[in-house]
C-alpha cells in the first residue's frame, strides 16, 4: 500500500492552484470539470503517481468557504535550505505562520505556511529531519 493523494476542499480553485504552483512550486497535473456533479477536481504535485503522492483540490461549485474544524492538522513537505525556501515563499506572497526553527522538544527544523483557504503546510528541513 502507499499514499496516493490528499484531498482538500477549496473556495476558489484558481486562487488555490496559483498558490500551490507559484508559491510552493508544484505542477498542475490535471484539472477536470464535472458539470453534472457541480464540482471540479485539480491534481497537483512535485511529480505524478505512482512515484509521488499528489494533492487533490476539490472545488464544489457555489461553495466559497469551508470550516476547517479541529481534526485536520497539516500537510508536510520536505525542503532543503528551509531559511531560503521561506524567504522565497514570502517573496511569492506566501504567509508564514511559524518562522524556521527547531521543533518544540526536538532538533528538527520546521516552519509553517498557510494556503489561501487556511490549510497549514509544515515545511521540514530534510537535512535535519528525524522521525522522533
Amino acid at each position: 500500500m502507499r499514499l496516493l493523494h490528499t484531498m482538500l476542499r477549496v473556495g476558489d480553485l484558481d486562487r488555490s492552484i496559483r498558490f500551490y504552483t507559484e508559491v510552493l512550486g508544484m505542477r498542475l497535473l490535471s484539472r477536470k470539470d464535472y458539470p453534472e456533479g457541480k464540482f471540479t477536481l485539480a491534481f497537483l504535485g512535485y511529480g505524478e503517481n505512482p512515484e509521488h503522492a499528489e494533492i487533490e483540490l476539490t472545488f464544489n461549485h457555489g461553495v466559497e468557504k469551508y470550516e476547517l474544524g479541529t481534526a485536520f492538522g497539516h500537510l508536510a513537505i520536505g525542503v532543503e535550505g528551509i531559511h531560503e525556501v521561506c524567504d522565497r515563499l514570502r517573496a511569492a506572497g506566501g504567509r508564514l505562520t511559524r518562522e524556521p526553527g527547531p521543533m518544540k522538544h526536538g532538533s528538527t527544523v520546521i516552519a509553517f505556511v498557510v494556503d489561501p483557504d487556511g490549510y497549514a503546510i509544515e515545511l521540514i528541513e530534510t537535512s535535519s529531519r528525524s522521525r522522533a
